[in-house]
């Protein structure tokens, strides 16, 4: 893997994802599991270590067991060093008390004295709940080679869509001039990715001034970003015109599980140079029956297929009993389909039972189903 001196990664994971309803009932966002042998925050930390940075600080908050259970020493990822490596970072009692993280910004705040040791010439801030993959060594060339106090990654979005996130206005340059939260009418179809390449001393100096504000709300974008604009600083953008998705609705997340069936959606991870890396289970291999139908999906270790599976993404450990047809649907550990059940347009959480002769969605719904406790709400 190629080397990179000088980077230091900060991954925020420490977010509820409260929008994935009874995913992140006992799990924070980053851990939740996706296409089928994955976790949401392996697409960052690979891209982390696909880029060749060394050290990388993961920030946890919200119910960080499982979390941290996946990530261990980092050694999936090839961070199990003696030096530097990988460190999770959890809230932390000091001289003036316990206290969660109040913000992204004062969760790398709050882990200076972390960043102080390493002392890096430049900072990567990630978050851990997207799925995309990028070569984080090309935003560091934009930074360097503009000048750059901090690079924000953005993306074209729909005209339609881009008022539902935080839009760079640019100049001809690519110089942000302006940056606007959820605009009303924006001016521009940059959205940010919410990946900040900085310059550590100047990092330093703001997530400093902004703790001592008593007015900020300690987040990158609504005062981090929008002061150092104000101070004349050179903030410049780097264009992504790769997948990404922000899974942080049911439905976001069903629609990112099955765009991985298709290579062409943009998500190919069968990709050899650039590898999704994860804590994979020891399980036996997956099993179809002279009965099964199975089509367009990816089925994943330990799965036993009887019925009928097309486009779908079946997690391990999966049981699809003789008579079933599932559908466009999304199936995590765990899942057993009785016979004759049928299943469309469907996330199905861990272990769920879904029952002989079972109806479950429609292919002809605009929504998606979500099986969890017990129960099915659309969404």
């Amino acid at each position: 893997m190629k080397k990179q001196s000088g980077v230091v990664c900060m991954l925020l994971a420490g977010g509820q994802g409260s929008r994935l309803k009874a995913l992140t009932r006992e799990t924070p966002k980053p851990a939740v599991p996706f296409g089928g042998k994955y976790r949401i925050i392996d697409f960052a930390l690979s891209n982390a270590t696909n880029s060749g940075i060394r050290d990388i600080g993961i920030l946890t908050q919200y119910k960080p067991f499982r979390l941290n259970e996946h990530i261990g020493i980092g050694a999936a990822w090839d961070y199990d060093r003696t030096n530097g490596g990988l460190r999770l970072l959890s809230p932390f009692y000091s001289e003036d008390g316990g206290r969660w993280y109040d913000g992204t910004a004062n969760a790398i705040y709050e882990n200076i004295n972390y960043l102080d040791n390493l002392n890096p010439q430049y900072v990567l801030i990630l978050s851990g709940d997207h799925i995309y993959k990028m070569d984080y060594n090309e935003l560091l060339k934009v930074h360097v080679s503009m000048g750059a106090e901090a690079t924000i990654a953005v993306m074209e979005v729909p005209w339609d869509e881009a008022s539902r996130f935080g839009i760079m206005n640019i100049d001809s340059n690519d110089r942000i001039v302006e940056f606007a939260e959820k605009p009303k009418e924006p001016k521009s179809n940059l959205a940010s990715m919410g990946i900040y390449m900085f310059n550590w001393t100047t990092l330093r100096k703001e997530l400093i001034e902004d703790y001592q504000n008593p007015d900020s709300s300690y987040d990158f974008g609504h005062d981090i970003i929008p002061r150092m604009l104000s101070e004349k600083m050179p903030l410049y953008v780097y264009r992504f015109d790769g997948y990404w998705k922000d899974v942080g609705t049911v439905k976001s997340y069903w629609e990112a599980n099955l765009d991985m069936i298709d290579p062409d959606n943009g998500l190919d991870i069968y990709e050899s140079n650039w590898r999704i890396y994860t804590s994979a289970k020891n399980l036996p291999p997956h099993f179809i029956s002279e009965h099964a139908e199975v089509k367009r999906s990816l089925v994943n270790e330990a799965c036993r297929v009887h019925g009928k599976v097309d486009h779908c993404v079946l997690f391990n450990d999966v049981t699809i009993e003789e008579g079933a047809e599932v559908t466009d649907s999304v199936l995590l550990s765990g899942v057993v389909v009785k016979k004759g059940a049928k299943v469309s347009r469907a996330v199905i959480d861990e272990n769920a039972v879904v029952g002989e002769g079972q109806v479950i969605g429609d292919k002809n719904a605009s929504g998606v189903f979500l099986v969890a406790d017990g129960t099915v709400t659309e969404e």
